[in-house]
């Protein structure tokens, strides 16, 4: 997506016009719909400007990620575990995956006998 489909999107969520938002931020309409239509590249400042009045990530505002507010924070067990998995192997990396794997599916598999009875 697009960093200007996402400032329309957040505009839109927000309930707010094109003239509403303008009026908030201090800024002239024609300069805001040029971004918003993808004519005008949006500036940094005026990025995070937006990230700040959205309260959502510059990364999210720029497309890169679907996570609005950030990285989800990790427990100290799951930093151990993510540390651990970044120093094997290759091989054993794809192990980790291949174990993990199996394990969420008979995680599913049981959750799913549960929910049956």
């Amino acid at each position: 997506m697009q960093h200007y489909q996402r400032i329309r999107d957040l505009r839109e969520d927000s309930d707010l016009t094109q003239e509403a938002l303008c009026k908030k931020l201090y800024m002239h309409k024609t300069t805001y719909t040029n971004y918003e239509q993808g004519k005008h590249t949006v500036p940094l400042d005026f990025a995070v400007q937006l990230a700040d009045f959205y309260d959502v990530s510059i990364d999210y505002i720029a497309g890169r990620t679907n996570v609005m507010h950030g990285h989800p924070t990790l427990s100290e067990d799951e930093c151990t575990l993510l540390t651990r998995f970044s120093t094997l192997t290759e091989r054993n990396k794809g192990r980790a995956e291949q174990f993990m794997e199996q394990l969420y599916e008979q995680q599913e598999e049981k959750y799913r006998f549960k929910e049956a009875k």
